[in-house]
Formats: structure tokens, C-alpha cells, sequence
């Protein structure tokens, strides 16, 4: 399914014209991903939200702005990045998307992973994680760096909305951010290497 889409483009207006699922009925605008094409880091999270659903943009709500300070905070350029969700429609009253909806857009975010190509990987929050590494929590693999077997390097991460209701998460998660350029060093060096 991936070979169909030679550009992030093509994958965004596959997203805008989708119906394969409920998720897409009540919604003001799909949301299927913004940054930069070279990105050589990719930041999934689970769905948008009301902000997201309104802009059409990933993580511009409260928690985007949150995960927008962390990123240049750990010296990071926001066009440097690509942000992406699971799912890339709002799921109704901010509800965990469910398996079968993550299932059915599952081709796009892979379409854009095999893309992009991204040196880390870095999930945001449980949902996120969990697509990538099975039976993990979050708060047990939070800020630790993992190679699938393919190589893929992936980097969980809190979702940071738990800033939003938990300010003294604020710090770990400042923590985690702060380790990525050390990563995308060693990773430059084939320290990271199998």
C-alpha cells in the first residue's frame, strides 16, 4: 500500500478524500500531518483534537504548544520535524480512537514513515507507542531508545497533554526532549548502530 505514494502531498490529499471510516463524518478538517519532508525526526501522536480539527494542523492546541516549546527547547527547528497522528481524523469528544479505526488509517501513516524515512521515531503517548512496541507502558519506556529489527529507531515519549493536567511531568518530559539530539549524534557517528 505504501508504493502508491511518492510524496507526503499525495499522502495528504489521499487523507483529505478518505472514507473509509466513521471518524471522517463529523469532522471540520482531516489533519493528516505537517513538517518537513527531510526530517530525519518524526513525532506520532494518537488523533487530533478540537484546535487540530478546526486548523486542519497537527498539535496546535494547549498540548501542541507544549510539544512545539519542547522541541526547540531541546534545539530543535519545528520545520526540521515532521508531526503526524495514528489517526488522522478527530475522533468525537476526544475519545481514544479505536483499534479498528487506527487499523484503517494505518496505510497513511505507514505511506509517510516509508517517505520520510526518519532517523527516530518518536512516539507521544501510550496509543502512539503502543503501535510500535507491544506489551510496553509508557511510564516504564519513557525517554529510553529502542531498534526494531528492521533498525527503526524509536524514542516513547509522554503525550504532552500530561503537562496539561500533571505541571511536575513537565520536567521528565523536558528530560526526554533534551536526549534527541544527543540520539540523532549517535546515530550520525553509527554509534546506535546493531
Amino acid at each position: 500500500m505504501t508504493m502508491e505514494y511518492k510524496s507526503l502531498e499525495q499522502v495528504a490529499e489521499a487523507v483529505r478524500k478518505c472514507k473509509k471510516c466513521g471518524l471522517c463524518s463529523d469532522i471540520k478538517n482531516y489533519v493528516p500531518g505537517e513538517g518537513s519532508a527531510k526530517s530525519g525526526i518524526l513525532f506520532i501522536g494518537e488523533g487530533p483534537g478540537k484546535d487540530e480539527d478546526l486548523q486542519g494542523r497537527p498539535f496546535v492546541g494547549r498540548s501542541g504548544q507544549i510539544l512545539r516549546t519542547l522541541i526547540r527547547e531541546a534545539g530543535l527547528k519545528e520545520e526540521d520535524v515532521f508531526i503526524a497522528n495514528v489517526v488522522k481524523c478527530r475522533p468525537p469528544n476526544n475519545r481514544d480512537p479505536l483499534p479498528e479505526e487506527i487499523e484503517t488509517c494505518w496505510p497513511y501513516l505507514e505511506a509517510q514513515i516509508a517517505i520520510l524515512k526518519p532517523k527516530i521515531i518518536a512516539t507521544l503517548g501510550r496509543h502512539s507507542m503502543g503501535r510500535f512496541l507491544k506489551d510496553m507502558t509508557i511510564s516504564n519506556a519513557h525517554g529510553r531508545v529502542f531498534r526494531a529489527k528492521n533498525g527503526q529507531i524509536f524514542l516513547p515519549l509522554f503525550h504532552p497533554a500530561v503537562a496539561c493536567y500533571s505541571p511536575t511531568k513537565l520536567t521528565v518530559m523536558r528530560q526526554d526532549f533534551l536526549k534527541i539530539p544527543k540520539i540523532l549524534e549517535k546515530i550520525e557517528k553509527g554509534l546506535l548502530a546493531e
